[in-house]
């Protein structure tokens, strides 16, 4: 079983798709130092790519051939200025030519190189395959799977055994709901203690907090941008930015001049019932218009999901606890990091896999559980939580219009918010004695759903709303 860490789980990136877009960039760059350590990087003259099965299908509306380009560039997501993404596409189209990995010159044409290819192979739904021309007209290649969540595979997984022997490394080894239930009773410990001793065996405690904090500025860096951002997304939908007309009319007559103090401002607000539906819909809503305009977000468990565990931590710092911090912050990640390590492990957290359960229904189920727990859930109750998140998924399909992670997915993130925030409050007011549905029977059952989806259904944009509304109608 791999080694999944909170850094896994929860990934910096480029919009709009972990799978579509962070996916291929890093498989991109991997390419590159693979081409390097078979020291054959500088006798490359041409190169094509070539992108099966959804990332065809979906791929233009994913920015898939964008982010492979910006991954042959030797970019990085993480760091990369946002605005200057567009200037190097033009500039590639104008010149036919490509910097390499940032060291040499080829030639390359952005329409004739990417070849998008219908089929798809056994392997995953997400297929590329890098074919580069050597000196002497010899040809390399390598064939790579975007999974979902940033994870990029090969088929014959060379790591595997590498992340095998990590995860017998963990003090707390987990799989399932169960095992993690067992190690938390045994030692009569929260489960993020035991997942943040887990980290431990990875890396130091000071190495910890500072990519936790990393990933929380991140988070409430995209729902600024977004509250404060108007105007219609790209992609040929203009689909209208929504949360700062939202975001306007809830944080009255408040100055601020950054992130965190827009998050102090908005303590001082009207919280009735229907204010915070309004707030925790525009924290959401907020960091999914960002990635849908390839801005940066944190995968959490993919790019499509990014706004549930913002929003619902958010809704935690500003509405349930005004004393809130970074403590906080932790203890949600670490929690919510490893139900999704679950999810992975036991099923998919791709919905070219699985449908929309996959991510909007993980999503959810992270949140619920972390909420759960700051809440003062019992580790029981933690998984109670996630389960009822996803049972209210199962099933969820990927329909987008036009291929673009705009409709309906930004404004399931809402709505899995919600949902996270309802099932953390049940789990609360259960007793585990009387549970019917443990996580690992949910997991299971989704992953069974999966499989027995139809592929319409899957990020192809073959069924349901894709075809169901036409972009003439938009």
């Amino acid at each position: 079983m791999e080694c999944i860490s909170v850094f896994d789980m929860l990934k910096i990136g480029v919009g709009p798709s972990s799978s579509h877009t962070l996916g291929p960039w890093r498989a991109a760059e991997r390419w590159i130092a693979e081409l390097e350590e078979e020291q054959v990087f500088n006798h490359v003259q041409s190169i094509k790519i070539y992108l099966y099965g959804s990332l065809c299908l979906t791929g233009k509306g994913h920015a898939t051939d964008i982010a492979v380009v910006m991954g042959l560039l030797g970019t990085d997501p993480v760091t990369i200025d946002i605005d200057s993404i567009s200037g190097s596409i033009d500039r590639i189209k104008a010149e036919n030519k490509l910097n390499f990995g940032n060291k040499r010159t080829i030639p390359f044409s952005f329409t004739d190189d990417i070849i998008f290819k219908k089929e798809f192979l056994p392997f995953h739904a997400n297929a590329i395959k890098f074919e580069a021309e050597l000196t002497g007209k010899e040809t390399t290649s390598e064939t790579y799977y975007s999974i979902g969540g940033g994870f990029v595979v090969k088929e014959e997984r060379i790591h595997a055994k590498e992340n095998k022997e990590t995860f017998k490394t963990f003090p707390h080894p987990v799989k399932t709901g169960d095992e993690l239930l067992q190690h938390c009773n045994a030692q009569d410990k929260s489960i993020s203690t035991i997942v943040m001793e887990n980290e431990l065996s990875l890396r130091t405690e000071d190495e910890i907090d500072k990519g936790i904090k990393q990933i929380w500025n991140t988070m409430l860096e995209s729902m600024y941008v977004g509250c404060h951002t108007e105007g219609k997304l790209p992609g040929g939908l203009n689909v209208k930015r929504r949360a700062y007309e939202m975001h306007q009319k809830l944080k009255g007559n408040v100055s601020y001049s950054n992130p965190q103090e827009w998050l102090e401002s908005i303590r001082d607000t009207e919280v009735k019932f229907r204010q915070i539906i309004k707030w925790v819909s525009c924290f959401a809503l907020s960091v999914n218009e960002v990635n849908a305009s390839l801005g940066r977000v944190v995968t959490a468990p993919t790019n499509g999901s990014a706004g549930v565990i913002p929003a619902v931590l958010m809704y935690y710092m500003v509405i349930e606890n005004h004393d809130a911090n970074f403590d906080d912050v932790k203890q949600f990640l670490l929690v919510a990091s490893e139900v999704g390590s679950i999810f992975k492990k036991g099923a998919t957290i791709s919905a070219a896999m699985g449908g929309c359960q996959a991510e909007i229904g993980v999503s959810s189920a992270m949140a619920a559980a972390g909420l759960t727990e700051l809440m003062g859930g019992t580790p029981e109750q933690v998984l109670i939580a996630a389960e009822i998140a996803m049972e209210h998924h199962l099933g969820l399909t990927c329909d987008p219009i036009g291929g673009l992670v705009q409709v309906p997915c930004i404004e399931r993130n809402a709505m899995g918010a919600i949902k996270a925030i309802n099932a953390a409050e049940l789990a609360l007011d259960t007793d585990p004695s009387e549970v019917k549905v443990p996580l690992d029977k949910v997991v299971n059952t989704m992953w069974e759903t999966a499989k027995d989806m139809s592929s319409k259904y899957k990020e192809t944009s073959e069924g349901g709303l894709a075809v169901g509304v036409f972009l003439s109608d938009c």
